[in-house]
């Protein structure tokens, strides 16, 4: 009895520092999935702050000009990259975090532009983001490539020519083992300060985005609300064509094989007394029908909601298409978090329907399937070699894909040129 009741103490002490160890390993594990976002978003958010640049300076060259009157000729196709430019930026914007609902389309007539203020407030976040917001996003680029350079500086360092500046600072020289340790502590601390200064980094390069270039409280909101009915409008007829799908498969499939099993039934019981071995023939085919019967219930059942979705996940639920898909298929998932039952349900069959065309139509020879969560946002990309030419209207189910994606207020998009590849990216919030 004592060394049982040792045992069990041991064992729940070593529960007991188990548990700390997990929810350390969890929140390291945390931090660095959430620099490496924030990291990823300044680097996005460099390519829009980099074309803000350029713009500014093309701003400046249309108001110097504007004296000889060169510049009011390329005022209106400078007011055109700026409302580009800007909408760029919303659609960034919503792929990491909460949708920049955009106002009505600013005008490009000068004139009115100079009234208009939805264009006063694009031109003072083109500043903020070609300044501040540059900054930002080349601070985002060098720090991963100053902590790599600096902590892996005692791998080759005895490699490098004599009197080399040791540090990325361009400080310093490395002539022992201590001077490269030393540059190794440089190099842990840009770690560091990416784990901890990034997050806010990145909500300082976005905030102008979010506070500039969504709509107002005084601008009219009908388009949106307009769109909002539309893809309600477009949800229902959706969720009623699956209903008669189901219908459909449950009294052409699933129902007659019961019918027939009730009739086979009844044949044999007729049969039983005067002719054994016939009524057992009957009982077989009845037995068969009542097999299929219940193979066409479980693919119905599949079809409303994947258990495989519910026992394991997106990735496993995805990773049984690639394995049944007549085209070799690679599948390449990083989903950290669950998303809603819904919408983890709609990616599913997005990529099953995309999968079963490119095995009817594409003549592709491998195809993959990218699945990437981030900032609230399910990224889908299905990609395949085949002869391209996918056309939405030529009833290869694509329309049906859409409308499943309206529902969820997200975004699809084709790329399928004649002889390929085709590639459908689908954007979807990831909901609660």
């Amino acid at each position: 009895m004592t060394a049982s009741t040792s045992e069990g103490g041991g064992g729940a002490a070593g529960a007991g520092a188990a548990a700390p160890r997990e929810s350390v390993r969890h929140l390291a594990l945390r931090a660095l999935s959430t620099a490496g976002q924030a990291l990823a978003q300044l680097a996005s958010g460099l390519n829009t702050a980099v074309l803000a640049g350029l713009l500014v300076l093309w701003l400046a060259v249309t108001a110097a000009t504007s004296v000889v009157g060169v510049g009011l000729l390329m005022a209106p196709a400078l007011l055109r990259a700026l409302h580009a430019l800007a909408g760029r930026e919303r659609e960034r914007l919503a792929r990491r975090g909460p949708e920049v609902v955009a106002p009505e389309p600013p005008p490009t007539r000068l004139r009115l532009a100079l009234a208009d203020a939805t264009t006063h407030r694009e031109l003072r976040w083109l500043v903020r983001h070609s300044t501040l917001g540059l900054l930002l996003g080349l601070l985002g680029v060098l720090l991963p490539v100053l902590a790599v350079r600096d902590t892996a500086f005692p791998l080759y360092w005895k490699f490098l020519p004599a009197n080399t500046t040791a540090t990325s600072l361009g400080v310093g020289n490395a002539h022992t083992w201590a001077d490269a340790l030393a540059v190794a502590l440089l190099g842990v601390g840009w770690i560091a300060i990416i784990l901890g200064l990034t997050p806010g980094m990145a909500r300082l390069q976005s905030d102008p985005g979010r506070r500039l270039l969504a709509a107002g409280p005084d601008v009219d909101l009908s388009l949106r609300v307009a769109e909002l009915t539309a893809t309600r409008a477009a949800a229902l007829d959706a969720h009623a064509t699956e209903l008669r799908r189901i219908e459909r498969s449950l009294h052409d499939g699933a129902q007659n094989r019961l019918v027939s099993v009730a009739v086979l039934i009844g044949a044999s019981r007729r049969m039983v007394a005067r002719d054994p071995a016939g009524a057992d023939e009957l009982l077989e085919r009845a037995q068969s029908a009542a097999e299929q019967a219940l193979a066409e219930l479980r693919t119905v059942a599949r079809g409303i909601l994947p258990p495989v979705l519910a026992d394991r996940g997106l990735a496993g639920a995805l990773s049984g298409l690639a394995a049944d898909c007549a085209v070799p298929c690679r599948i390449d998932v990083d989903v950290s978090a669950r998303c809603a039952a819904s919408v983890e349900a709609t990616a599913y069959f997005v990529v099953a329907e995309a999968l079963t065309n490119i095995a009817k139509h594409s003549g592709a020879r491998h195809a993959t399937v990218t699945a990437r969560g981030s900032a609230g946002r399910l990224l889908l990309t299905i990609e395949d070699d085949g002869r391209g030419g996918a056309d939405e209207d030529g009833g290869s189910g694509l329309t049906g894909i859409r409308r499943r994606i309206a529902a969820h207020d997200g975004d699809l998009t084709l790329t399928s040129p004649p002889g390929g590849p085709t590639v459908l990216t689908v954007d979807l919030p990831c909901g609660t």
